[in-house]
């Protein structure tokens, strides 16, 4: 049930093992976060949630699968991601670590000595690092030096750089944690970031996003697996007939789904999951380039927007504690740089995105152009529509998204450990034959689907043992 990267990886893997599999999706169109399309102008692409993809091109379950079969095309931008500073430089993040760490100065050897280790050994590190937390390390030594830097505060490890760049750079990819940067383990999301774009750069999908989600449900039907639209199920009686159900959905609705048959304990901890952080977005059509002060940011697929490493700090603490920051965090993502067709004559599709509170509902638009103008004088008057998706908003459009939470749930370094709950066998419901596989369980948010693919592991092992 459900859609997204980790429905469609479970569905999939289960009809690999030779399963019978319908996939049901509650909404006229699969993908769920994975979709893209022309939501203002004829002929200009924009995707809904999800857009570039470092640990999808990285995933160890989705890079082995024939998806350039059923049309996936991956493309890269020159630049994958750029930090603007209010001095009129941005520091730069290239595929290449000898080309990052020579535009950051003196801080290059130290990006290579903290990042190029990782970078090279990124596929081993994924086989442990995208999986449950409570396993055996397969590759102990790579894990170990991935945990020094990543149990970090992200604030600490980015005071061991010199420059205002190399600072703001590293604290800008923590920042997609979600999470309190001076807290330890907040340098997770930052370092995976890193490393994997070291390792593989930060593509997009040609098309928009939904090529993901189009080639996944393709070679689901390839393999003899259904898939069905616009059908939501509200009761485990409409699929008693089921083996195995596997949920890609939030905890609190697998447990209304479950009612009584599921332990109350479980129960508890499921709807006990905290929301406390959301997206705003804002998608923009542009006439032309965007603007950008900055060498680079005008090549760059991803452009983060927060000003100085403290700068970023202290908005993420604020929309922790539920204040909206004047200068918010914000993503902003030019995918037409690497995939043209994406945009139609000179009008460019511009995506964006602020962290805010959960369910925050006050204005923001305002403030996520007021971020880009200060870095890009004049954008406004290049804008010629505009887009915006309130938490609640997004929440309608993808239910998965509790009150505007697109990482499904808390990135602490207790959830870490814990998620969704302290066990060692985290997708199980407690319900016999039943599992979840959303991003609220190990590893997280992210397009690579192995929420799915442990999920339908799992299920798979229990089956082998029962039989």
């Amino acid at each position: 049930m459900g859609s997204g990267p980790n429905g469609l990886a479970a569905a999939v893997r289960l009809a690999q093992a030779g399963l019978a599999v319908t996939l049901f999706e509650a909404a006229d169109e699969i993908g769920g976060g994975t979709r893209s399309g022309e939501l203002m102008v004829p002929g200009v692409v924009h995707d809904h949630c999800s857009a570039f993809h470092p640990l999808g091109v990285t995933s160890p379950f989705l890079a082995s699968l024939p998806l350039h079969r059923h049309g996936l095309r991956w493309r890269w931008p020159e630049i994958d991601c750029a930090h603007p500073l209010d001095d009129g430089t941005a520091a730069l993040l290239y595929r290449d670590i000898e080309v990052t760490a020579a535009g950051l100065g003196v801080d290059g050897p130290r990006w290579k000595r903290l990042f190029g280790p990782l970078a090279r050994h990124f596929d081993d590190i994924g086989t442990d690092i995208l999986r449950p937390f409570l396993h055996v390390p397969r590759h102990p030594v790579t894990l170990t030096r991935f945990g020094v830097r990543a149990l970090a505060p992200a604030t600490v490890l980015a005071r061991t750089m010199r420059t205002p760049g190399a600072r703001a750079l590293f604290t800008g990819m923590a920042a997609h944690g979600f999470t309190r940067l001076d807290r330890p383990g907040s340098s997770a999301a930052g370092v995976m970031l890193v490393a994997a774009g070291h390792r593989a750069g930060w593509p997009v999908a040609e098309g928009g996003s939904s090529a993901i989600a189009a080639a996944m449900a393709g070679l689901l039907r390839e393999l003899g697996g259904e898939v069905v639209t616009g059908r939501r199920i509200d009761r485990m009686s409409d699929i008693a007939d089921a083996d195995v159900v596997i949920l890609d959905t939030a905890p609190e609705f697998a447990t209304d789904l479950l009612g009584t048959a599921i332990p109350p304990r479980i129960g508890r901890t499921f709807r006990a999951v905290t929301h406390r952080t959301a997206a705003f977005k804002v998608d923009y059509v542009i006439d032309g380039e965007v603007g950008w002060t900055a060498p680079g940011c005008d090549r760059a697929g991803t452009v983060h927007l927060g000003g100085t490493s403290a700068e970023i700090a202290d908005a993420e603490q604020s929309v922790l504690g539920g204040r909206m920051p004047q200068r918010p965090f914000v993503l902003v993502g030019q995918q037409w740089l690497a995939d043209p067709g994406r945009a139609s004559g000179s009008l460019r599709p511009l995506w964006a995105y602020a962290h805010v509170p959960s369910g925050y509902r006050g204005p923001v638009t305002e403030l996520v152009t007021a971020q880009i103008e200060r870095f890009a004088p004049g954008f406004a008057d290049r804008v010629v529509d505009v887009r915006t998706r309130t938490p609640d908003e997004l929440e309608m459009d993808n239910p998965n998204y509790v009150r505007g939470d697109i990482g499904g749930g808390p990135n602490d370094l207790m959830h870490l450990v814990a998620r969704p709950r302290l066990t060692t066998t985290p997708y199980a419901t407690g319900v016999p034959g039943v599992y979840l596989c959303s991003s609220a369980t190990p590893p997280g948010g992210g397009v690579h689907g192995m929420c799915g693919f442990h999920a339908a592991q799992t299920a798979l092992d229990h089956l082998i043992t029962r039989a």
